[in-house]
């Protein structure tokens, strides 16, 4: 069909046609052709088309998906077959009991395989198609009936208003699970916030709740998504396992969850739901197990149910990442750098497989937005199933202590705070506080500099009995003071020593690293050390030539430069080398040289075939440099699963960006 059809009436066929192309690329095939202006100048083409002509208006016409009044209620509505829930394991123990019990019913010899999905952890949704057009939308309710909410299914861009192609069912009824994508759900409780109102406890809740808004235009506003996992009722077509309905149910422009997998023996079921729960936190959606479901449609007839729950399939889920206990107390620490973090006394709750007592509350701020309260009940999560946080108050409380408040003096060396301008954290200005040095120390034996044999309960009691107060006191500490100390001997204190004088041979980059030099994280650390390859020359750089190193700016080169300039610093420094530790690039520390010497690599997501570290030491071994953020300077990012903000940063500075195959390649391998 040309571009410019003969009639209003071609045109608007044609347009609705683009439009449903455009769509199922973008939100199916996650392939778009076009950007979203082009696809709103066609959109607008057709709703003009529609004002001038309202005879050409179709109930499917992409223009439609919010045209609804506000709704007084909603209808209960009948599900075409029940939507029934599955059977939950939480160990592989189970799932063998649950594969020999399958393996008996149908027969020993007889083979079984199995399709994998992620869960979502969403709201489960009917969606009824009549001669491939959408007609109705229910949740699921209790199972037999749920609530008609078809017009706010309407407005979900992912969910088609008409199926793809022109073999279309008389009548289907496709089950799938509405979310809402994890960085559309920071953006929504931010707006709530902002608005004055209670942010949402979690994903889920918001999800659901955006689909009972009884304004559909509301529902419009939230970027829901959906993924389908399978199909209730099917008239006019046969399908005989679950992976060919999955791959028929996207090329009728239904969103399918890219990461569903069929296998073929219960060890690939087991490792693969392992595997899933550490992948969990990578996603850009909640998840909360893996569906499995025995792939043919025979067995599972063959199967059937018990008390409503089918014989073929099961829920393998995980410990649930949020749950709700008391706040008792904020408390304040003092960081490394002088930085005063909030965190939250909490009654003991079983979150994500382990006993939570404390979370991060972030900053004064972020705790009068959420208006987090000593005394509330509130939600806490464990953010990318490691840290703890706050997420809010789990609901209205009453009688309510009064707003929590930044102390006004540190809470160990009672020096007034301050809070920079432009900055949310407030600061300990004191560089002499005990917090300095106690924290400074954690992180020397820690992180900087590995040494072995010598814990923070280790340094806190060298501290409390006033040994050990500063780095070169680490380094003068004898075996003799280490052995009086509770739960060392002699032999013991002596490892421990020969480990701290054993850390004098670490590199330059890990000693700059250890310093508590602001903004200094280990990449800095080592991009500084490789470029100035001496503290002389770092001491006497410029601001502009330390912007000339790969990920700093002007700010991070004026604390940089700030923190040379100060005589107690310098003096640390001179203390450090006088005692023997490398303030200087060794020979075998300097980059090699290859053929990628001279080009800039960011790494970003999950690489299926590689650690972050690995991947890093086969582009460092080739002379590349692998840097922490994007800028014009870098030669290419290398994008995994999940990629995240530095992808598309990537695209608009016009950086290629080169996928996990792109990269084997780069690497000849």
């Amino acid at each position: 069909m040309s571009s410019r059809a003969a009639t209003p009436a071609a045109r608007a066929a044609e347009l609705r046609h683009l439009l449903e192309h455009h769509n199922y690329r973008y939100h199916v095939l996650d392939d778009p052709e076009i950007d979203d202006s082009a696809y709103d100048v066609l959109f607008d083409e057709l709703k003009a088309l529609e004002e001038a002509h309202p005879t050409l208006v179709t109930p499917d016409s992409p223009t439609q998906r919010v045209g609804a009044p506000p709704a007084a209620g909603f209808m209960k509505v009948a599900h075409l077959s029940p939507m029934g829930s599955l059977e939950k394991v939480t160990t592989p123990e189970a799932l063998e009991k649950w594969h020999a019990d399958i393996r008996k019913r149908l027969g020993t010899d007889e083979p079984v395989a199995y399709v994998l999905e992620p869960k979502i952890d969403g709201s489960a949704v009917s969606l009824v198609y009549e001669d491939g057009v959408l007609v109705r939308g229910a949740t699921r309710g209790d199972g037999e009936r749920g609530e008609d909410v078809t017009a706010n299914i309407r407005t979900v861009d992912a969910i088609p208003l008409r199926m793809l192609g022109d073999d279309v069912p008389t009548r289907v009824e496709v089950r799938g699970e509405i979310f809402f994508p994890l960085d559309g759900f920071a953006r929504f409780n931010e707006s709530q916030l902002a608005a004055g109102k209670k942010p949402a406890p979690n994903a889920r809740n918001a999800a659901a709740g955006s689909l009972r808004q009884l304004n559909p235009a509301i529902t419009a506003e939230r970027p829901l998504s959906i993924f389908v996992y399978g199909i209730g009722v099917l008239e006019g077509h046969e399908l005989a396992t679950q992976g060919k309905t999955l791959e028929w149910l996207r090329e009728q422009g239904f969103r399918t969850n890219p990461a569903a997998r069929r296998v073929e023996t219960l060890a690939e079921v087991v490792e693969a739901c392992i595997a899933w729960e550490s992948r969990r936190a990578t996603l850009g959606y909640e998840i909360d197990g893996i569906v499995i479901k025995v792939d043919s449609f025979d067995q599972q007839r063959r199967l059937g149910s018990l008390h409503g729950r089918p014989r073929f399939a099961r829920a393998f889920k995980w410990a649930p990442t949020s749950a709700v206990t008391r706040l008792t107390k904020i408390h304040v620490r003092v960081g490394r750098t002088g930085v005063l973090n909030p965190l939250a006394e909490l009654e003991p709750v079983h979150v994500g497989g382990v006993t939570v007592t404390s979370a991060t509350l972030h900053n004064e701020d972020d705790i009068r937005r959420k208006d987090i309260r000593e005394g509330d009940l509130v939600v806490v999560q464990r953010a990318g199933d490691v840290i703890p946080q706050v997420v809010g108050p789990a609901g209205e409380h009453e009688p309510r202590t009064k707003p929590w408040r930044m102390p006004k003096r540190c809470p160990l060396c009672k020096t007034e705070i301050v809070k920079p301008e432009g900055e949310v954290m407030h600061r300990c200005p004191n560089r002499a506080c005990p917090s300095r040095g106690l924290e400074t120390l954690y992180h020397w034996v820690g992180p900087a500099m590995d040494i072995e044999n010598v814990g923070a309960s280790t340094i806190k009691k060298l501290w409390d009995e006033g040994i050990v107060r500063s780095l070169p006191d680490l380094y003068r500490l004898s075996v003799v003071q280490l052995a009086e100390l509770e739960g060392y001997a002699e032999i013991s204190a002596a490892r421990a020593v020969a480990s701290i004088q054993h850390s004098k041979e670490q590199p330059f980059s890990r000693i700059l690293f250890g310093l508590n030099i602001p903004k200094v994280g280990w990449v800095i650390a080592r991009s500084l050390a490789l470029h100035f390859r001496t503290v002389e020359a770092l001491v006497a750089a410029t601001l502009e030539q330390l912007e000339d190193v790969e990920g700093i700016g002007p700010e991070r080169a004026e604390l940089i430069a700030e923190w040379f300039a100060d005589p107690e610093n310098l003096a640390l420094v001179g203390e450090l080398r006088a005692l023997g530790l490398q303030l200087a690039l060794a020979e075998t520390d300097r980059p090699p040289e290859g053929r990628l010497t001279g080009l800039h690599y960011v790494i970003t997501g999950t690489l299926e075939g590689w650690t972050r570290e690995e991947a890093r030491s086969a582009l460092e071994e080739l002379g590349a440099k692998v840097g922490d953020s994007v800028s014009r300077k870098t030669t290419a990012v290398i994008v995994g699963e999940s990629p995240g903000s530095k992808a598309q940063k990537a695209e608009k500075l016009g950086v290629p960006v080169l996928s996990e195959a792109d990269f084997g390649a780069l690497l000849g391998s």
